[in-house]
């Protein structure tokens, strides 16, 4: 069976809905890093936590037959002057004079990789919302570099470097228009 998404808003009764599922489904994506402090659980939770508290945030979350969540992507609204603008490096001023959607996190459990889970999950993420463009940051290593030639193909471009926090990895910071080659990312029905 495919996997069915589930679209969740900043609503007070959805984020206690997603919250759960999305720091499990989390665990089981990052397990092979969990050690690390950054991508430590407690850590994420808290991120998220913050996160879902900032303006226009969404999630997606993938379940399967089991209702087991399986895949996840979730973001927020950033305007100029944010710190997801302030902690890169290089940003042309073209991108942060308006309303961005900041990929904060998206995953999904091996036996899903590669079966373009992520990239529906993406997708309904990016579905019927208003700001012209979307950003996230990606570990350049990430998978020998596999990762990022995925957002690649997805139409992302980089644009600098930031470096989150202190524990955080350098990382590549990568935007795209919201819709590419001038086909709007469509909601799944």
């Amino acid at each position: 069976m495919t996997p069915r998404l589930r679209r969740y808003d900043g609503s007070s009764e959805d984020v206690r809905q997603v919250v759960g599922p999305l720091v499990a489904v989390y665990a089981r994506v990052r397990e092979p890093l969990l050690h690390l402090p950054n991508y430590a659980v407690a850590t994420f939770a808290e991120r998220l936590e913050r996160h879902s508290r900032e303006a226009g945030f969404g999630a997606v979350l993938a379940f399967d037959a089991e209702d087991r969540p399986v895949g996840y992507a979730y973001g927020n609204t950033v305007e100029e002057g944010d710190r997801w603008w302030t902690r890169t490096d290089g940003v042309d001023a073209r991108f942060t004079g308006s309303p961005v959607l900041a990929l904060k996190e998206i995953g999904v459990t091996v036996p899903h990789r590669g079966t373009g889970l992520a990239r529906r999950v993406h997708d309904a993420l990016l579905a019927g919302r208003g700001e012209a463009y979307v950003s996230l940051m990606v570990n350049a290593a990430a998978g020998d570099g596999k990762v990022r030639r995925v957002y690649e193909s997805w139409g992302y471009t980089a644009i600098g470097t930031s470096r989150p926090s202190p524990g955080a990895p350098v990382l590549t910071s990568m935007i795209r228009p919201m819709s590419v080659s001038g086909e709007p990312v469509r909601q799944e029905p």
